[in-house]
């Protein structure tokens, strides 16, 4: 009614109804279109995941496994994550997984997609374009790939970008300009170790205000660094080094970077101010980065002097000045310099005197003063260094004596004191410092005998060399203990006496050199017999008699001299000799034989010497035999019955076996029955009184607390242990003078030998029996990181610590440096290093085997066992040692196997080929296609394996469980690789 007497209102109300309705129904809409738009835009990221997931031809860790499966949610395929309401992908991270192929142009498809991180991998082809459409992409990692082109200018769109890491991988041309300038927050920057070229594209005008990391090292850029990076004033890395980069140092730029804390810019052409006669403005600029430590100008053409204001920067810990035009005195003022680490003013043109306040800074641990034009004597404070590990003042013009202040330094390690003037003799007190593994005194005037305690330096590791001075005295006993050191070089001295034999105990020299002094008596057997030796030079001295056949009989020797002597006899063409000409015999008259230019030799008066070799032998064997015999009766009858082997592990306890017996079985511990040695000491084979053949580790303790821990060490381990593919302890005898561990003898040696038959043995393995092999010792090690009553971690895993029983099967030896993990916390362990510093981390293993993470300072874990399997992998497969240093540009074997994987491996296969010559059951591996297919996918096996185990982050290692389970896989597989799946 009242509608009806007032028509306006009625409008009004039926318009408001109207209104409501509508705006419910558009809320209806608005409701069930984005859960259609949702789920379109899920399948689209789908579809995009699927169509990169095609353009991948090899997953060896099977990563994108589920991506295959229709049941799994997109959001928890591996590697993908979606944002909150799960429905759009936001991330995509697959680094470090080996996966190989190109980065398809559909990823651009991800238009919510925030972080991309195929890192570490293999990806081929170009950059993607179409990555440029993605608007919100704030971090891109396509580092240590194999990409190559150009970055795509689209890339510049992308305006949220902050991390941008394309390092380390073939990409080229110059970067563009829009990369720079498109008002993007972009901190951190890295196109380092590729090929890009031109300039650095900062032109006026654009800013990157947000930029902290800069890194654009080995590269091909040219021209000044631009001086609109100085806007870039929150930046605190900066690495353009090893470029083509010229101009004066970037003062200007340098001074509005208050936040510095890194500064590379070595090997460019850079030059100081004031017609390169200035380096003070550098510095000066240097003033506002309080928290700089790490300044490298190294390798320019820098000159000038040393400025005084250096040493405002009292905060610096390294400083590379080396390889530069660098002239004047040190400045005192770098004594300011109290936190510095590392000095390298090497080769330079400095001159004047070492300044004692340069010994102020107490925290030095690397010194490197060589090649200038130094005079003066050493400072005697350079003993009151505490951490001083290398001093190298080599090539100088220094004088006086060595001071006897070294003594003092117990972190010494290379002392390269050669090619200067120094005179008086060599401090004996240096015997003292331990850790020493270089010392070369050579080219110098000193004078005296090699002193006892330091020829005695059991610690050298690489080199002895006192070349080219004025020593006297005879080459010492105490040489023998030296069984880890790579070369001694004695030549040029006025030595006398004789050879010593013991030198025979030196097993890893590869290089002697013993030339030009006044050495007589006759070259020692045993000399020839070391395992590894390459080169011998004796030559200009005055031994004499034959030349031991043990020198030809070495497969390893191909530098020989024994020229200018007074050796005499027949020398016959083979062996090594045969690859020898007359440059190595010339001067000994009395030789002869068949080599051309040696005089023939009367083979009728030699016959007539040989005639009764046979009577002899024969005799010499019945009287053995017959002492023998009698030394066996009177044993018997004076009740001394030996253990054999089968009662050791039979008793429950471990048999006592006394000091003489050891003595007695090995005679006397005598060189001949040396068959290797490490850090701690020595191991000799001999025999029980049973004729149970033993191995004896003895350890040369001492005071030395570390050996002693090593001993106590690998007693525990070996005391916890019981596992087929681990090597079974006899018993120990422990004196306080004297400690071993006896041990069966393992009579196929070490898988070293095996490896490298160029050692004395006759053949290699086939790769039926190196898969074996491999296999055992993955099961060995996953026994002591997943089943052993205490968890082992073994920390030193490399081939001669693996050895071979009589079936060729494989037992993992020497814990002498193990760790034994409480509880399963890899964090604590019972027997730790003997000590606590930094330079004690080299006890995590043997170089080329450590884990990276070891160099970083942290504790062993299973995971560095499980990179030092994957080094012995990949070296077993290449046949390459991972301490060899042609491995092209790449910094380790690993990263040279990873050079030519996947598509540049037949020259590992062709090598693996005529190495392991056979592949049982199915003869020689190139008869057929057959066979030479199954070689081929065996030897990638091995690879891919070899790469997965030895990845940088140790998180993304498998466990030796899993690396035990595909070993077993790939061994059953060559047994029957028709029923294997």
């Amino acid at each position: 009614m009242l509608y009806n007497k007032n028509p306006i209102l009625f409008i009004m109300k039926f318009c408001k109804f109207v209104k409501y309705y509508l705006m419910l129904c558009l809320s209806t809409l608005l409701f069930c279109f984005p859960l259609k738009s949702n789920a379109a835009a899920l399948s689209s990221d789908r579809a995009a995941l699927l169509s990169f997931m095609s353009s991948i031809v090899l997953d060896p860790q099977g990563a994108l496994n589920t991506w295959n499966s229709s049941n799994i949610h997109v959001c928890n395929w591996t590697g993908v994550t979606c944002n909150h309401n799960k429905n759009r992908v936001v991330k995509l991270d697959l680094r470090g997984r080996l996966l190989r192929g190109t980065i398809s142009a559909s990823l651009g498809d991800l238009k919510s997609l925030s972080i991309l991180d195929l890192s570490d991998n293999f990806f081929q082809g170009q950059i993607p374009a179409e990555l440029g459409s993605i608007s919100g992409l704030s971090q891109i990692s396509l580092a240590s790939n194999l990409l190559q082109g150009e970055i795509p200018p689209e890339l510049g769109r992308l305006s949220q970008l902050n991390y941008l890491h394309l390092g380390s991988n073939n990409l080229h041309g110059r970067i563009p300009e829009s990369l720079f300038c498109n008002g993007s927050s972009l901190a951190y920057l890295d196109l380092s170790n590729n090929s890009f070229s031109g300039e650095i594209p900062i032109k006026e005008g654009c800013e990157l205000r947000e930029l902290t990391y800069l890194l654009l090292w080995s590269n091909n850029f040219t021209g000044h660094i631009p001086i609109s990076l100085s806007k870039s004033t929150k930046l605190k890395w900066v690495d353009l080094e090893s470029n083509d980069l010229t101009g004066e140092l970037p003062s200007k730029v340098i001074s509005q970077m208050p936040m510095l804390q890194f500064v590379y810019l070595s090997y460019n052409d850079f030059v100081g101010h004031d017609r390169n006669t200035n380096l003070e403005p550098f510095f000066a600029s240097l003033a506002n980065a309080s928290n700089l430590q790490e300044l490298e100008l190294a390798g320019n053409n820098l000159g000038g002097n040393i400025p005084s204001n250096i040493g405002n920067l009292t905060n610096l810990v390294q400083l590379h000045l080396d390889d530069n035009l660098i002239y004047g005195s040190i400045p005192p003022e770098m004594s300011n310099l109290v936190n510095l680490t590392l000095l390298n003013l090497s080769n330079n043109l400095l001159n004047g005197s070492i300044p004692q306040e340069l010994c102020m800074m107490k925290k030095l641990e690397r010194v490197y003063l060589s090649s200038n034009s130094i005079s003066g004597e050493i400072p005697s404070a350079f003993g009151d260094i505490p951490h001083l590990g290398l001093l190298d003042l080599s090539r100088n013009q220094l004088l006086g004596s060595i001071p006897d202040s070294f003594t003092n330094l117990s972190q010494l390690r290379w002392l390269l004191l050669y090619e200067n003037q120094l005179s008086g003799t060599i401090p004996p007190g240096l015997g003292e410092c331990i850790n020493l593994e270089i010392l070369d005194f050579s080219h110098n005037q000193i004078l005296g005998s090699i002193p006892d305690e330091v020829a005695g330096l059991s610690s050298l590791k690489l080199y002895l060399n006192l070349s080219s001075n004025l020593l006297t005295g005879p080459v010492p006993l105490e040489l023998s203990k030296m069984d880890m050191v790579m070369a001694i070089d004695l030549s040029m001295n006025n030595l006398s006496g004789t050879i010593p034999s013991q030198l025979g105990s030196c097993i890893a020299l590869e290089s002697l050199n013993l030339s030009n002094n006044h050495l007589e008596g006759h070259l020692p057997i045993t000399i020839g017999q070391l395992p590894y030796l390459r080169s011998f030079d004796v030559s200009v001295n005055e031994l004499v008699g034959k030349i031991p056949a043990s020198f030809e009989a070495s497969s390893t020797l191909n530098n020989l001299n024994f020229s200018f002597n007074n050796f005499y006899g027949y020398v016959p063409k083979k062996g090594v000799f045969s690859s020898l000409d007359i440059r190595s015999f010339m001067g000994n008259y009395g030789l002869c034989g068949t080599i051309k230019g040696m005089p023939n030799c009367h083979q009728h008066d030699n016959s007539r010497h040989f005639m009764f070799l046979p009577i002899l032998v024969s005799a010499i064997a019945i009287i053995v035999l017959c002492i023998c015999g009698q030394q066996r009766i009177r044993g018997i009858y004076n009740g001394k019955n030996s253990v054999s082997l089968k009662q050791v592990y039979e008793e429950p306890k471990y048999p006592r076996i006394s000091h003489q017996q050891l003595v007695e079985a090995t005679n006397g511990f005598n060189s001949l029955s040396l068959i290797g040695s490490g850090r701690f000491g020595c191991v000799y084979q001999g025999a029980l009184g049973d004729n149970t053949k033993i191995a004896v580790k003895v350890l040369d303790c001492g005071d030395d607390k570390q050996v002693c821990g090593s001993f106590k060490r690998e007693c525990e381990v070996l005391k916890n242990i019981r596992h087929r593919n681990l090597i079974k302890i006899i018993t120990i005898c422990s004196k306080p003078d004297f400690k071993a561990i006896v041990f069966p003898l393992m009579s196929n040696g070490s898988l070293e030998r095996h490896l490298y038959p160029s050692h004395g043995l006759s053949r290699g393995l086939d790769l039926a029996e190196l898969v074996c092999i491999c296999s055992d010792v993955a099961e060995g090690l996953a026994y002591l990181h997943h089943h052993s009553p205490v968890k082992v971690v073994h920390c030193d895993l490399k081939p001669s610590n693996i050895l071979l029983d009589d079936d060729m099967n494989a037992l993992v030896t020497d814990f002498g440096i193990s760790k034994l993990v409480k509880g399963g916390d890899e964090s604590l362990s019972v027997y730790d290093s003997a000590s606590s510093s930094s330079t004690d981390g080299l006890l995590c293993g043997s170089v080329g085997y450590i884990a990276p993470e070891y160099g970083l300072g942290r504790r062993a874990s299973t995971q560095g066992d499980v990179y030092s399997f994957g080094v012995l992998l990949l070296e077993t497969v290449t046949g390459k040692r991972p301490t060899d240093v042609l491995f092209d540009k790449a910094s380790s074997l690993q990263e040279w196997v990873k050079t030519h994987y996947p598509h540049n491996l037949e020259p590992i296969f062709e090598l693996a080929l005529v190495r392991f010559a056979t592949l049982p059951p199915y003869g020689i591996a190139s008869q057929s296609h057959k066979n030479k297919s199954l070689f081929h996918e065996i030897i990638l096996e091995l690879i891919e394996l070899g790469l997965m185990c030895t990845q940088y982050s140790a998180s993304t290692r498998p466990t030796m469980l899993d690396v035990a389970q595909d070993m077993e896989r790939l061994k059953q597989y060559i047994s029957s690789p028709s029923s294997a799946h």
